[in-house]
C-alpha cells in the first residue's frame, strides 16, 4: 500500500509508448529492481520492531539476505503487474474518451445532415409555392379577358387556398386528407377555366386518408398533367387521382388522358415533376419509387410509392 502510489506515478511517468518504448522499459527495470529492494527493507525494518518482544535474536542483515533470496523474483514481478494493471487501465481510459469523442461527433455530423437536408427540402417546397402561383395567376389573367365574373371567383378561391397552403409551410409532411383538400380547391380553379374540356375523378381508399405524405406533393403532378397534357388538346380531358395501401406501402398515382410524354418531352424536366422526384428521394431514399409511364399514343401515368405511415 505504501509503494503501489508510487508505481503508478512511474507508470505515468514512464508511459510505454511506441515511440519510447525501449528508454522507458529499461527505466522500468530499474525501478523495478529498486521498488523491490525498498519493500523488502521495509518489511525487514517492521519485523524488526516486534523481534524484541518474542525474545528470539534477531539480524537484520540475516533476514534481508533470506528474504532477498525468497522474495525478491516476487517483489519484483508485482511491480510489472502494477505497471500492466496502470497501463491497461490508461489505454481503456483512452478509449472510452475515443469512443465517447467519435459518438459526438457522429452525432453532430448526423445532425449537420439532417439540418442540410431539412434546407434542401424547404428549398424544393419553396420552389413549388411560387410556381404554383405564378401559373394560376397566369390563368386568371388568361379568364379575365372573356369572363371577369368567374375570374373574380377565382381570385376569391386562390386567397382561401394561399391562407391553407401559408398555415401548413411549416410542415414537410401533412395527411393524405389534407392534401386532397388542398388538391380539390386547386382543381376548383382550374375547372373554371376549363370548364367542361376537365373532368377529374378520385379513387382513395378510406384507411389512406390518415396517411403521412409530403406537402404539396399532389398539386405540381395534377398541375403537370393538366398544363402539359390536357390544354394542348381540343377534346375533353381527364385526370384519375388514386390512392391504396400495399404492403407497407402507400401507393398514389395521377393518371390523364393528354398528349403524353411523345409530344411534351420537356415535361420531364418540369419544376413539379423534378421537384417532386428529388423530395420523395431526399425524404425516403431507397424506400420510395417514383415513375412516369406515357401510353402509346396519348396519357400519362405518374406512379409514387412511400412507407405508409399515420
Amino acid at each position: 500500500m505504501i509503494l503501489t502510489p508510487a508505481v503508478h506515478f512511474f507508470s505515468k511517468k514512464f508511459s510505454i509508448k511506441s515511440s519510447q518504448i525501449g528508454r522507458n522499459l529499461l527505466t522500468h527495470l530499474i525501478l523495478a529492481v529498486f521498488t523491490a529492494l525498498v519493500h523488502l527493507l521495509l518489511f525487514v525494518s517492521f519485523t524488526s520492531l516486534f523481534a524484541g518482544e518474542t525474545g528470539n535474536p534477531f539480524s537484520f542483515k540475516e533476514a534481508f539476505a533470506r528474504l532477498l533470496f525468497t522474495n525478491f523474483h516476487f517483489d519484483f514481478l508485482v511491480y510489472w503487474a502494477l505497471i500492466g494493471i496502470f497501463h491497461l487501465r490508461e489505454i481503456n481510459r483512452r478509449f472510452v474518451e475515443r469512443e465517447r469523442e467519435t459518438a459526438r461527433l457522429a452525432l453532430e455530423t448526423s445532425q449537420l445532415e439532417t439540418r442540410l437536408a431539412e434546407a434542401r427540402l424547404e428549398a424544393l417546397k419553396m420552389q413549388i409555392q411560387p410556381h404554383f402561383l405564378f401559373n394560376t395567376l397566369n390563368s386568371i389573367s388568361v379568364l379575365m379577358r372573356d369572363d371577369v365574373i368567374t375570374a373574380n371567383k377565382m381570385l376569391i378561391r386562390l386567397s382561401e387556398l394561399l391562407r391553407t397552403a401559408l398555415k401548413s409551410e411549416s410542415s414537410q409532411t401533412i395527411s393524405l386528407q389534407e392534401e386532397l383538400e388542398f388538391l380539390r380547391g386547386y382543381l376548383e380553379i382550374e375547372q373554371m377555366r376549363f370548364q367542361d374540356r376537365l373532368t377529374v375523378d378520385f379513387a382513395i381508399e378510406n384507411e389512406t386518408l390518415s396517411a403521412k405524405i409530403p406537402n404539396l406533393l399532389l398539386q405540381p403532378l395534377v398541375e403537370n398533367a393538366i398544363r402539359h397534357g390536357i390544354s394542348k388538346r381540343a377534346e375533353r380531358g381527364k385526370i384519375l387521382i388514386e390512392s391504396k395501401r400495399n404492403n407497407g406501402f402507400i401507393e398514389l398515382c395521377i393518371s390523364d388522358n393528354g398528349a403524353g410524354l411523345g409530344s411534351s418531352g420537356n415535361s420531364n424536366n418540369g419544376i413539379g415533376l423534378k421537384n417532386t422526384k428529388e423530395r420523395l428521394e431526399k425524404l425516403y431514399g431507397e424506400k420510395q419509387k417514383f415513375e412516369m409511364i406515357s401510353g402509346e399514343k396519348e396519357g400519362l401515368q405518374v406512379k409514387i410509392k412511400i412507407p405508409y405511415e399515420q
